[in-house]
């Protein structure tokens, strides 16, 4: 009994070393359709341009993103998507999706300018370096421009966890989603933008939901292995503590002459 009861104590202890790695692997190799929506968010820019005009610029946050985009959209071949389902970003991913009709088709599908219900009109225009300066949509609406929605859902289509962080006139800001994909904006009537100087973009270290779940799952899966040792670990000491009691109330029980003739107690 005791020799079984060792046995299946030392099982548990090794194949909880060898479940937790599989485990922890499983909860840190994020799945491919959700590693890149984690990353730095896109932003735009919401500008006036004139009394009927609406510029709205559009910059990736991961340049990854670039690559998926254009295997998304038939730009690039699906022999980019590595058997892991990651990809791997070219300077001549964003080359070839800026030069893409798809592209432009793209961009004034997701992004849309609205006046008092009535649509804008967009022409896009991608720049030279589409991964550090982006690109800009111009809209043209029917009547002199002071409030307008404006509506992006870039990205939304590969996985609905992008975001984007918009900014425009008088410290304005929005964050746009996969549930919240308009949003109002004030514009001066009259107002333009100048040139776009080439983005300075940085990409914070931020945590994301994501990464806490992660930080959780670890947690859970590192309780439950430590839960498993000790368990095993005091019920083998409980085993063995009845066992030995066991053993000695059988010892007393064999013994006629001790249980009839207990010897007498020493008198001080």
């Amino acid at each position: 009994m005791v020799s079984a009861l060792d046995g299946a104590a030392r099982r548990t202890r090794r194949w909880s070393w060898v479940v937790l790695p599989l485990a922890l692997a499983g909860v840190l190799v994020p799945d491919p359709a959700s590693a890149h929506p984690f990353g730095a968010p896109q932003r735009i820019d919401v500008a006036g341009d004139g009394d009927h005009g609406v510029r709205v610029h559009w910059i990736v946050g991961g340049t990854d993103d670039l690559t998926m985009l254009g295997i998304a959209l038939g730009v690039l071949g699906e022999d980019r998507v590595l058997l892991d389902g990651a990809v791997t970003y070219e300077p001549a991913d964003a080359r070839a999706l800026g030069e893409a009709p798809e592209f432009a088709t793209y961009l004034t599908d997701r992004i849309a300018v609205t006046q008092d219900g009535q649509p804008c009109t967009g022409a896009v225009d991608v720049a030279d370096d589409l991964a550090a300066d982006g690109a800009e949509v111009l809209f043209t609406c029917p009547a002199p421009v002071s409030t307008v929605t404006v509506t992006s859902r870039m990205l939304t289509d590969l996985h609905e966890a992008y975001r984007t962080f918009a900014s425009g006139p008088d410290g304005q800001k929005a964050v746009y989603d996969g549930a919240h994909e308009s949003a109002d904006w004030r514009l001066p009537a009259g107002s333009a933008t100048g040139p776009r100087a080439p983005s300075t973009r940085t990409t914070p270290a931020t945590a994301t939901d994501r990464s806490a779940r992660q930080l959780l799952l670890i947690g859970a899966v590192l309780l439950a292995a430590a839960a498993a040792v000790t368990g095993a670990f005091w019920y083998r000491r409980r085993r063995l503590r009845r066992a030995a009691r066991d053993r000695t109330s059988a010892t007393t029980s064999a013994d006629p002459a001790q249980r009839e003739n207990p010897q007498p107690k020493e008198m001080s």
